[in-house]
């Protein structure tokens, strides 16, 4: 097992990182930690896609003039998924912040708990 571990380093990582920001999500109140902890966990999903994506003694298929005596190339289709990953995170990063701020503004805080309680109070005066 431990051998699996330790060849499949990239992989081991990306779980590892994905745990972390599961458990920063899950266990903090303010609301840019789990921002944080969401773009943790994208990060650790691209990594896990682009290291399944990459083969070893494999090159990138680029190709120019004659060819080199490669056996093979490296599959482009994982890097290109997660390039557009990439790009809907920032997008969903920037919405969330976004959202964040006009909380804070609303309330005067980013901690959902005083949040919660805030609205709680508002919704006894009803």
């Amino acid at each position: 097992m431990m051998e699996g571990i330790l060849n499949n380093y990239y992989e081991t990582g990306a779980i590892i990182l994905f745990g972390v920001g599961f458990v920063t999500l899950l266990m903090h109140n303010n609301l840019i930690k789990k921002i944080i902890g969401m773009n943790i966990m994208d990060t650790a999903v691209f990594l896990f896609f682009i290291s399944k994506g990459y083969i070893e003694d494999r090159q990138a298929p680029i190709v120019r003039g004659v060819h080199k005596g490669v056996e093979g190339y490296i599959n482009p289709i994982p890097t290109a998924l997660m390039l557009t990953g990439i790009v809907v995170a920032v997008s969903m990063t920037a919405f969330a912040l976004g959202l964040t701020v006009k909380i804070y503004e609303e309330y005067g805080t980013v901690d959902l708990g005083q949040i919660m309680k805030m609205r709680g109070d508002e919704n006894d005066d009803s």
